[in-house]
């Protein structure tokens, strides 16, 4: 089984106000065959820092979550949900998304046949991107 580039994603909300506005916008990226969902996960820390767990179908919250075509199936272990929740405050919840990026998958095999190795990459902070051209030029606009 070929399996594309897989990365994770995790969405923290404050206060626990998840609200599902985001499952569209994932949908979307589903739907363009952008991503391939593998697994996803909710994560809620309380006030006193108990952690519970939930899948999609187990929040009306959520239910958007149950039109997106994806995997998820079980591939976020204890350990993994175990890190993320460490890194919540409390009285917040987190979405917890393990994905296939079907955009890269082209790039992969040619980085591979190439006998390639892709060594580093990280995803740099919105805030981080749009001071940097505002450094260059303030009045430049970034967009998403």
């Amino acid at each position: 089984m070929e399996v594309g580039p897989v990365e994770y994603l995790v969405i923290s909300f404050p206060g626990n106000h998840f609200d599902g506005r985001v499952a569209p916008a994932i949908a979307a990226l589903v739907e363009q065959g952008t991503v391939h969902i593998l697994d996803l996960v909710f994560i809620k820390k309380g006030p006193a820092g108990e952690v519970t767990t939930f899948e999609f179908t187990d929040l009306d919250e959520a239910a958007g979550f149950a039109e997106i075509e994806g995997e998820a199936d079980g591939l976020l272990n204890e350990d993994d949900i175990a890190a993320v929740a460490d890194d919540l405050a409390p009285d917040s919840s987190a979405l917890f998304i393990l994905w296939e990026d079907l955009w890269a998958i082209d790039l992969a095999r040619a980085v591979r046949g190439a006998g390639g190795q892709v060594v580093a990459g990280a995803r740099i902070p919105r805030e981080i991107v749009e001071s940097a051209f505002a450094d260059i030029d303030p009045d430049a606009e970034v967009h998403a």
